[in-house]
This record gives structure tokens, sequence and C-alpha cells, in this order.
């Protein structure tokens, strides 16, 4: 983690990393890298206020000797008057600290040295690095922090050798880009705002309290987050997003365009809120990187009938939200058949076969199936999870390889199978319940696909992240898969019906439907058991005809 200053006191930086620190935290200060001459000089020696001093005179002289300017424009506030103004002041003396996190423990020196090498030849500040005359530089190691961080501050002369200046423009965020790359080579723990670009937001202490208040287990954000989640993975029209929305308590307002009222550019969304209570709205984008408009259009059809249905959805929420009621209900209220269960599970067992062709290092593809995942684990939390869960925690987990850089994000792939299904089966299932075997075989799927999202995240060395998924659906996972039905271990092996023969070479949506059939009563009809569908004789129906009526009305 890289921090960036900027000075004119090269004998007041040393002399500071030297001394005892701030709180006295300084020990056993020493020289890990720098140039080779200053190393040759004062790499064995002890590191005290003379040392330092020393240093910092052959760091700063070719600044003296070719008196080069190196300035940077700075605002200045008047002790006196309070006045603000901005004036160019010298600033050859570059300074960084690269900081581990402290649950990474300790480098070696030799480490350091290496890290610290690579940098500032990332940076252009040597030889090496840049084709140019060369910068002086020292990388200097004293302890911990007091937070329990192991780190390192490199010292640099913005004036080369030949009294050229060092190009330090964009300098904070090139560092940290060198910084990530550093981390991957190095195999250190990746900081994930940097990785994903600020993954997830973070947790306000006033909406901590509110939540604690209220013996709420979430704050109100990470409810929003994952309902939004379930919704928009459910959905295949903005004005179903609107309508699903409605069902999981989750009231919403549109962000119209300038002028207009039939286009809108945004969204906010708020839980439904009790008599009395005030409502707190949260943008999409607030809630989540890959939650803004835009990104979740981009999983929803694109037609002119679906825009106009979708504008009626959110004109009807805007006037007013607490009341609103769907305009065009659809898809949201229907109840999953069979054949859906065994299309939208072969569709993940698709999606989980065409991964194993896409490269690691893709990281567009990677989260637009860590997005569709995650979707799907939020909308089977909605349904059967009261307060949080293992399933909330998936799909949180999930949602943070969906985070990615606007200029990253590409369109999918063409012909690529989807995991978005598996939400909107999760959200037209009954709500509660203990599970059904065509459940389980979606949840084989699903952590199947999670699986190679591990896979993908350990290729490019983001261990922290693997880590992550690799908790998230292992033991945690246990209370659900014991509500589970038990799974057959290989296609073919008897269902837990005896009645409905297992056919060879059975595949897990074949077995999905197959147990959906004959728990509704009828078996279906395969090449090994043609058995035919069961016919009920209909039940002769005695008609109720009201005193007022005559029974001819129809």
């Amino acid at each position: 983690m890289p921090n960036i200053t900027r000075g004119d006191r090269m004998g007041g930086l040393m002399v500071y990393l030297a001394g005892e620190g701030r709180s006295n935290e300084h020990e056993d200060q020493h020289l890990v890298a720098g140039d080779p001459a200053i190393m040759a000089m004062y790499g064995d020696d002890v590191l005290d206020r003379d040392t330092a001093l020393a240093i910092a005179r052959d760091l700063d002289e070719p600044h003296r000797v070719f008196g080069t300017e190196v300035t940077q424009l700075k605002t200045i506030t008047d002790p006196e008057t309070g006045a603000v103004h901005k004036e160019r002041v010298d600033a050859h003396v570059w300074h960084a600290s690269l900081s581990l996190k402290a649950e990474e423990g300790q480098l070696s020196d030799e480490q350091w040295n290496a890290i610290a090498t690579d940098f500032v030849d990332a940076m252009e500040f040597t030889e090496a690095g840049s084709g140019r005359s060369p910068a002086r530089w020292v990388a200097v190691r004293h302890g911990l922090s007091t937070n329990g961080n192991d780190h390192i501050h490199i010292a640099v002369s913005l004036v080369r050798e030949d009294g050229t200046k060092v190009n330090v423009h964009r300098d904070r965020q090139r560092s940290q880009d060198i910084a990530r790359d550093l981390e991957v080579k190095y195999r250190l723990q990746l900081t994930t705002s940097r990785l994903a670009a600020s993954t997830e937001r973070g947790e306000k202490p006033s909406e901590r309290s509110i939540a604690e208040r209220a013996g709420s287990a979430e704050v109100k954000a990470r409810r929003l987050e994952r309902g939004v989640r379930a919704a928009s993975g459910a959905a295949q029209t903005e004005g179903e997003f609107v309508r699903r929305l409605h069902q999981l308590g989750i009231i919403a307002k549109p962000r119209f365009a300038a002028g207009r009222d039939d286009v809108v550019a945004g969204y906010s969304v708020a839980i439904r809120p009790v008599k009395g209570e005030p409502i707190v709205w949260h943008g999409g984008g607030r809630l989540a990187r890959d939650l803004t408009l835009q990104r979740l259009r981009e999983g929803w059809e694109d037609s002119p009938q679906a825009a106009s249905e979708g504008a009626a959805e959110w004109q009807a929420t805007w006037r007013n939200p607490v009341r609103y009621k769907p305009v065009h209900p659809g898809a949201e209220l229907r109840e999953p058949t069979p054949e859906m269960w065994q299309d939208y599970t072969a569709n993940v067992t698709e999606l989980r076969r065409q991964l194993r062709d896409v490269p690691k290092d893709d990281r567009a593809t990677w989260a637009i199936v860590a997005k569709e995942t995650s979707a799907a684990f939020a909308a089977w939390s909605e349904r059967v999870e009261e307060t949080p869960g293992p399933l909330a925690d998936a799909s949180r987990v999930l949602a943070r390889s969906a985070q990615i850089r606007k200029h990253q994000v590409k369109p999918k792939p063409s012909g690529m199978a989807s995991a978005s299904g598996a939400a909107m089966l999760l959200m037209m299932a009954t709500k509660g319940g203990k599970g059904t075997m065509a459940e389980a075989i979606l949840l084989r799927q699903l952590v199947s696909t999670t699986r190679a999202l591990f896979e993908s995240h350990n290729a490019i060395q983001d261990a922290r992240q693997a880590q992550q998924i690799s908790q998230a659906m292992g033991s945690k996972l246990d209370a659900l898969r014991a509500r589970l039905p038990e799974l057959p271990v290989a296609p073919g092996r008897a269902a837990p019906d005896r009645n409905v023969p297992a056919p060879a070479n059975e595949t897990d949506a074949e077995l999905a439907v197959r147990l959906l059939q004959a728990q509704r009563g009828k078996a279906p009809r395969t090449p090994s058991s043609p058995v035919p569908n069961r016919i009920e004789p209909a039940r002769p129906v005695t008609p109720t005809i009201r005193p007022d009526r005559d029974g001819h009305e129809r």
C-alpha cells in the first residue's frame, strides 16, 4: 500500500527515518536497498543521525551541483489572516512508504530489497527502468508501525545524476498499479480495493449503531445490496426488476434524465419503512460498483417493448414508492415448472463446462460469472434465510469478484451460458421449506461454478479472495446441505424415489426434472423406462347457485 509525499528537506526526512519515531516505535533502523554507490558506502552501517545526514548529502548532491529546480503547486494558508493562495514550492524530495497489512506478518530484508528495487525500476527512477541517467535513492526499514504493519520507506532525489528532472506525472496512480503487480509477483495479499476498484461499500459507524439499536444483524445497505442483486439477477427486463424489488420489501424510485420523465438514468432504493420511520435512500452505484443501472441493463432484454414496460413501472413507483402497485405483473408471479428446473440447471452445467476455456486473467468475463452466481445465492438467501446466513455470505464474497473498473467492463461473450436463470428459479420457488432434490442438484452446479472462480483467483495469485471463496463454499454451507436431500453419487444411481427408475448416463438437469415430476405424481417418458403419464379421472363438480342468480349468466 504505497503512500507518497513530496518535500524539500532530504536531511530532515532521513533523520526522521533514522530516529525513534513519533511514538518511539522505530527500532533496528537500517538500509535494505538503494543505489549501488550508497549501499556500498552505508549498507552495513548502523543508521544513526550522523549516518542519515551523510546519506542525505549524497542523495542531494545532483540537486546542489546542478541547481535544478523541481517544484510542486501547493495550497498555502496565511496563519494570520487565514487567506488561501497557491504557489510553487521546492519539492525535489520524493518519499514513499510501502506497507503490508498486519496479518501478513513480516518479510525478510532480502525480500524487501527485491521489492524496493523492482518498485523504483518500475517508477523509472533508475537507469534500468528508464534508460536514462539514474536518480539516487535508498530504502529504509525500521520495524513495525504502531498498527503492526511491516513496511519500508523509499527516499528519492528527483534530480538525476546528469541534472535532468525525474518525471513524476501521475506518480500516485502509477505507484498503485506497480504495487498491484508486485503483490502478484511476490505472492503477497492483494489489496482488494486496488484489484477490484473499491469492491464493496464500507459500513458507517452511524449505520452500525442504528442496526444495533434495532436489533438487526446487518446494516440496511447490506440488506439492500443483496436484495438488488437477487432481483436484478432474477429479472429478464427492467420492469420485472422493479416488481421483484417490490416483492422483496424494497421500495425504489427512479432518477430521470434532465428534462425527461420517460428516460431513467439511475435509481435509488430503501427498505420499506414502518409507520413513522424515515426513508433512507441508497443509490444503486453506492451499494456496489456493479449495481448501477447502466451495468444492470447489460443483463436484461433490450427491446422497445421492454423499455416501455420498464418506464411504466418506474413512473408508477416514482409517484408514490411506498404505495407502488405493479403496472404489468409478469414472470415474478409464476411458479417454476420441472422443465424450468431442467433448463436452468443445464445452463449452469454448460456454463461450468465453458469456463474451462476462459483465460484465468480475463477479469471481465469472470466478473460477469461472479455477478450471476452471486445473484443466485442472494435470491436463495432471500427465500430461506430469516437472518443473513451462509447463503448471504456466499453472495457477498462472490460479489467482490464482480467489482471491476469501468474501463475493464466488456460485453458478455457471444454464446456463453448463464447462471442468471438460477436466480429466477430460486426467487420463484416457495419461500422457506426444507429444500428439494432439484435445489440440491442446482447447489452442486453453483458450487462447481464457484470453484472455477476460486481457481481463476488462484491463477492470478489473488490469495485473499480465493481463501474467502473457499471458506464461503466450505463448512459455512454445511447447514444448507443438511436441509437438502442427499444426492446420488453418480448419474445412473437409484434415485430416492424407488418407483422412478434411474436411466443410465442421466445428467443433473435430467435428474432434477425426473424427480420433480415424480413428486407431482407423474413419471417422465424416458427411452429406458417408457412409463406413461398418470391420468387422473376428472371428479364431478356440483355447481353452486347463489339465490340471486339463475345459473345461466355465463
